[in-house]
């Protein structure tokens, strides 16, 4: 089952299901099972509904504008160079085999928009790339879980597009600039329950820049895995229901192409997971 974040009829923020083209409406103008699709995670509604969605109002999918998969989570935790194409673009292989923990930075909420809204290029760069991830959204609060317990924490995955302003990145070795402009970081369109999944191994990435294909893996190629990451993470601050790790990005970014494969103002990027939809942005240059 596919859940979203989107805006009601009135433009009020709410959530629901996607099933046949149709939204159906959960949130506070529908069915008012949950405020927000985060809510709904933490009170245990998200992954357990049965056909009672299709009482709710509803619209056709074509019809809505996606909001950000979790709008409002507590944490985003990205996860960076965490698959091996991308460790050997960036030069960074040989120090990975020795690497004993994941590279970790954050991102605010306020960052993130949803599937079709604009990945907004700021004027103040010429060095915007893209990032296409897995995205996991935590289901139950943990503290130092263990690998083996890792996926009893997971309520579901999306796609994730991690827009970077590669000259604000890298100016220093902190990243957090280059990572928090308005509008950089893609979120969805759906969340979908991990029970529905199975093993996401299997799963497949692929990032498209204008029908072009830049990025393909299988998260399988994970340098550390979900299992290493939640015991990671949660090792040093505790996870919350809608809490957000991005997994990273495979090889295939802009910035390491030749020639280069940096964005301009109009490209379209896809993000396409299997079973997790396909999330597209398009690039707008913004003062």
């Amino acid at each position: 089952m596919k859940y979203a974040s989107f805006l009601a009829a009135d433009g009020s923020p709410t959530w629901g299901v996607i099933a046949g083209e149709r939204a159906f409406d959960l949130g506070p103008t529908g069915l008012h099972l949950a405020p927000t699709l985060r809510a709904a995670v933490e009170q245990g509604v998200f992954g357990a509904l049965g056909e009672e969605f299709r009482t709710a109002p509803a619209r056709d999918e074509a019809e809505i504008e996606f909001l950000p998969a979790i709008t409002d989570p507590g944490k985003i935790i990205c996860i960076g160079v965490n698959y091996r194409s991308h460790q050997n673009e960036t030069g960074n292989a040989a120090h990975q085999k020795e690497q004993k923990a994941p590279t970790v930075f954050t991102r605010f909420a306020d960052s993130q928009m949803g599937h079709l809204q604009p990945a907004q290029m700021p004027a103040s760069t010429t060095e915007f790339d893209y990032e296409g991830e897995m995205a996991l959204v935590i289901g139950k609060e943990g503290f130092h879980v263990t690998e083996e317990d890792a996926f009893d924490h997971v309520a579901g995955y999306a796609a994730y597009n991690d827009f970077s302003v590669r000259d604000w990145q890298l100016a220093t070795t902190q990243w957090t600039p280059g990572k928090n402009f308005p509008g950089t970081g893609g979120f969805g369109p759906y969340l979908v329950p991990a029970a529905d999944l199975g093993d996401v191994n299997k799963l497949t990435l692929e990032t498209r820049v204008n029908g072009d294909v830049r990025q393909k893996a299988s998260v399988a190629d994970l340098y550390f895995t979900i299992p290493q990451l939640i015991a990671y993470v949660t090792g040093f601050t505790r996870l919350s229901p809608g809490d957000v790790i991005v997994t990273g990005t495979p090889g295939g970014v802009g910035r390491f192409m030749v020639p280069s494969g940096l964005l301009s103002d109009g490209d379209l990027v896809e993000v396409e997971i299997t079973g997790l939809g396909t999330l597209s942005n398009t690039v707008q240059l913004v003062s």
